[in-house]
């Protein structure tokens, strides 16, 4: 009975909850797609070697150098976005016109758990712009760990192709209807139970009876306006031909 009564709320007040639906998913599309400036991401990624020389080779791993240069990772991924790396890479490609700051703001370093592959991303409007970011950070701090820390274990695996043609990787118009469209729902729903809540009057003969404990004497339908128009039947049969009464006339 609770569920019945709660899908008659919902079923009364239906329309309600579709035009906030539709209202607030046609809205947060047409944004998205018009006034939103879409970003684009590009990727480098480096390893970090187990050893100071890239091309020695080993008849076996070193278990342990492998963890020590997973647990330094943690600190390039740090080291990378200091103003000493990052002012570098402004100073050396001023193609970029760019600033540290701005590059601490679109530059990201990510990692994979227990690997030694550390990943540069960097997101701006521009996928070329973004792609030469990556790729300057990367090759800066690859130059400069030599010097901040006498390392040479760090290679770049694959760089960003400026050239690629990506898809923008924000904003996602999909998705954000899609979120929008929960959330509205949930609202339009939420204002329905409140104002029906908030409706005292009486409406059906079983409210009647629930607030008042007394019978239903009377219950006058409610009338069409064209209905009071109308002629009824009785008038119709004194309807001539071309609509007009007929008259008898007493001798």
């Amino acid at each position: 009975m609770e569920i019945q009564r709660y899908w008659s709320v919902v079923r009364k007040r239906l329309w309600l909850i579709a035009l906030i639906t539709i209202v607030g998913c046609t809205a947060v599309g047409y944004y998205t797609s018009q006034n939103v400036r879409p970003n684009y991401q590009a990727a480098a990624k480096l390893m970090v070697f187990q050893s100071e020389a890239p091309g020695k080779t080993t008849s076996a791993p070193d278990a342990g150098a492998i963890t020590s240069n997973i647990l330094l990772i943690k600190t390039f991924k740090q080291l990378i976005l200091t103003p000493r790396i990052l002012d570098k890479v402004a100073a050396a490609y001023p193609d970029l016109h760019t600033t540290a700051s701005e590059l601490a703001a679109k530059v990201g370093i990510s990692s994979v758990s227990e690997t030694q592959i550390m990943t540069v991303v960097a997101t701006d409007g521009s996928y070329p712009r973004a792609a030469k970011m990556a790729n300057a950070v990367s090759k800066v701090f690859q130059a400069e760990i030599r010097t901040l820390l006498n390392l040479n274990n760090v290679i770049v695996l694959n760089w960003a192709d400026p050239e690629a043609n990506r898809a923008p990787s924000s904003p996602n118009p999909v998705k954000n209807v899609a979120i929008v469209f929960v959330l509205s729902l949930l609202i339009g729903t939420a204002l329905a139970f409140l104002l029906e809540h908030m409706d005292d009057s009486v409406k059906t003969e079983q409210e009647v009876r629930a607030k008042l404990g007394l019978p239903l004497l009377a219950d006058i339908p409610r009338i069409a306006s064209r209905d009071l128009n109308e002629p009824d039947d009785t008038e119709r049969t004194t309807m001539g031909a071309r609509g007009k009464p007929n008259v008898t006339m007493d001798a």
